[in-house]
């Protein structure tokens, strides 16, 4: 079938010489590079507890969409509080190359529990968006980042035509654009597919509708309420994703002039503005990172504290923590977590928020592969979600797993062995579940670690861990 694209006369701006722009530590040449963390191992001796403070900063899946949700204003926006991770280095690279002004500072001032090392774990981003943002997002950039698609429906909002590279991300299962594009073309763009990539026009404008969402997807609840807020008219959208991020864009959205209501919950309402104005943004805490450090410490029979992030945030999973026997205070914008005694088995089903998020699953099979007693563990998000199961078993976890269940028995200890992450959860459940074992854990494809938790070897190593990073030997040639 042949598509027809009516396409406007755009001028896209030349990328301007900003400098590299990247984190220090994260950016190109450093040590958080993907080039080079992707040939770098994690070691960790097991036997370990957890013990001590720990501090999270702002959530990658939001900032990473903050982001994104600048390019609706012309002029300069500050996000604040965005994590040190290789995800947001190349988040503005994409903006950089669509003409944006891009620059990363320290947070100031610079709270002494952000700080590890030295070195802090936050950065400030300054975004200089144009009057006339370009409308192409390249296939270099975008496979490496699937969150770059969220610059589908601003740049759509803004522009009338934008080309986005069809996305690449972690292997996790299958994550289509179908929601993405039926709800824009409800709102009157033009979408077709060409050459890899997604290219959508609407030269008469965006227009409000009423768009049903078939599962509550956050990507496609993200792109339509950011194409939605500069739309003609009023957008209402019905089973619409409600994750703590979904409300943090949203108030930044305000803050910009968008007029939104009913965030948080499953009816989102957009009435259009014809434009928008540059913000200061904080990003909200990782809700993701604070439950890696809450089942790390059930886990390891440990004693952790989080700081920076609202426990209301993690309820269900600070409740399976509970249920699981372990001890858990909360306060405003931290709680703490101790187990003294070896975990009780708790079954575990993913859902969409407010539920047990999927982004925890490994953490939650550490758990039950540790627990006294059987766990039955459901997975209703990812498809691919279960990939990790056999490098958690290399540990000695007794795990069976048919579709979207897994059953895992738990025993007392785990035997150290060396594995490989498969994606970033998966890869820090692996240390964590690690420090459970005998001996010596080594985790290689660390990169992945690296694009959503900023300086896990510190914070392991400040919880009195240890830890080590080093470059995995190279593998002998082989020739027949």
């Amino acid at each position: 079938m042949t598509h027809s694209l009516r396409i406007p006369d755009l001028t896209i701006p030349a990328r301007p010489d900003a400098g590299t722009g990247w984190p220090a530590g994260v950016g190109p040449g450093d040590a958080g590079d993907a080039a080079v963390a992707d040939v770098d191992v994690i070691r960790v001796r097991g036997r370990a507890r957890l013990a001590g403070t720990v501090h999270v900063v702002g959530a990658k899946n939001s900032a990473l969409k903050l982001m994104a949700a600048a390019l609706l204003a012309p002029g300069r926006s500050v996000i604040t509080n965005v994590p040190r991770i290789t995800d947001i280095a190349i988040m503005g690279e994409v903006l950089r190359r669509l003409g944006c002004g891009v620059r990363f500072d320290v947070d100031d001032p610079v709270d002494p529990m952000v700080t590890v090392g030295g070195v802090a774990r936050s950065r400030s981003v300054t975004i200089d968006v144009p009057e006339q943002p370009g409308v192409e997002a390249d296939y270099d950039l975008v496979r490496r980042l699937r969150a770059s698609i969220c610059v589908l429906g601003p740049l759509l909002a803004r522009r009338g035509y934008v080309r986005v590279a069809h996305p690449g991300g972690d292997a996790i299962g299958s994550r289509g654009l179908d929601m993405h594009i039926s709800g824009l073309t409800r709102m009157g763009a033009e979408i077709a597919g060409e050459h890899g990539f997604v290219i959508a026009s609407a030269p008469d404008g965006l227009r409000g509708a009423e768009i049903v969402l078939d599962f509550p997807s956050v990507g496609a609840t993200e792109n339509l309420i950011m194409a939605a807020v500069l739309a003609e008219g009023t957008t209402v959208i019905d089973n619409a994703a409600r994750e703590p991020e979904i409300v943090d864009i949203c108030t930044m959205l305000q803050r910009m002039g968008a007029l939104i209501d009913g965030e948080g919950t499953s009816t989102i309402t957009i009435v259009g503005v014809p434009r928008l104005s540059p913000v200061r943004h904080a990003t909200v805490g990782d809700r993701i990172v604070a439950g890696t450090w809450a089942f790390g410490a059930a886990m390891t029979r440990g004693d952790v504290t989080v700081t920076g992030l609202d426990p209301a945030l993690l309820e269900v999973a600070l409740d399976k923590v509970v249920m699981a026997g372990g001890l858990v205070e909360t306060r405003a914008d931290s709680f703490r977590v101790r187990m003294d005694e070896r975990p009780r088995a708790v079954d575990v089903v993913t859902l969409p928020y407010p539920g047990f998020a999927t982004d925890l699953l490994p953490m939650a099979i550490g758990l039950a592969a540790l627990s006294e007693g059987a766990s039955l563990i459901t997975e209703n998000i990812f498809d691919g979600r279960f990939m990790f199961a056999n490098e958690m078993m290399r540990l000695g976890a007794d795990i069976k797993t048919d579709g979207h269940h897994a059953v895992v028995r738990g025993r007392e200890r785990l035997s150290g062995a060396p594995v490989r992450a498969t994606d970033i959860r998966a890869g820090a459940g692996l240390i964590i579940a690690g420090l459970c074992a005998d001996g010596v854990t080594e985790v290689s494809h660390v990169h992945h670690v690296d694009r959503g938790y900023p300086d896990f070897v510190a914070d392991l190593r400040a919880l009195g861990i240890e830890v080590e990073r080093a470059t995995a030997p190279e593998e002998p040639e082989l020739t027949i």
